[in-house]
């Protein structure tokens, strides 16, 4: 009889294991989507802005405002370039943004379309943003034609902030380079 009682308990914890966790996930589908339509400042490639508010392009990287490339070796302001490409494909209708998460920057990481247009896509295909998580195969489509960025020598997006940042950490800091050496050395973040 105590075997059942503990079999009993056992598989009743195992049962109120599950629905805890079972609502928990419920939970986090649930989560609201954001809606937002009406005027948008662009920052850059990928960064829009509106009410004060900040929404990231979902899935895409574009270069920094004022990250350079190469082309016909030639420097060229690529990211002046792919923020003009946005704020050119704004003005192609009622712009529509919907997202329900946040970078870790507070920002909505957001899906918009302007007069009927992926924005998020239709950077990433003109070759002015790479892929970053998403739109993988109009990626692939713009570095066989050489569109934008595929045009030329540039540097990830990722890789130029990381470089600033380490830079500006360097400038104030001699020992910072080291440091961050003997990291990348040691296989540290």
């Amino acid at each position: 009889m105590a075997r059942f009682g503990r079999l009993f308990r056992d598989g009743l914890t195992a049962f109120a294991a599950l629905a805890l966790l079972s609502l928990l996930a419920s939970k986090m589908n649930n989560r609201q989507e954001i809606f937002q339509s009406g005027g948008f400042f662009v920052i850059d490639g990928d960064t829009l802005s509106r009410q004060g508010e900040r929404l990231r392009l979902l899935g895409i990287d574009a270069p920094e405002r004022d990250q350079q490339c190469e082309r016909s070796g030639a420097s060229w302001a690529c990211g002046r370039e792919a923020r003009d490409l946005l704020v050119k494909l704004l003005k192609d209708g009622g712009v529509e943004c919907r997202g329900g998460d946040h970078d870790r920057y507070g920002r909505l990481l957001a899906t918009c379309r302007a007069g009927g247009i992926d924005l998020n896509r239709e950077m990433v295909r003109r070759g002015m943003a790479v892929s970053y998580g998403a739109y993988r195969a109009e990626e692939a489509e713009a570095r066989a034609a050489r569109a934008g960025l595929w045009a030329g020598n540039f540097e990830r997006p990722a890789d130029y902030r990381r470089d600033e940042q380490i830079g500006r950490r360097t400038a104030s800091d001699p020992f910072s380079a080291i440091r961050d050496a003997v990291r990348r050395l040691a296989g540290m973040p």
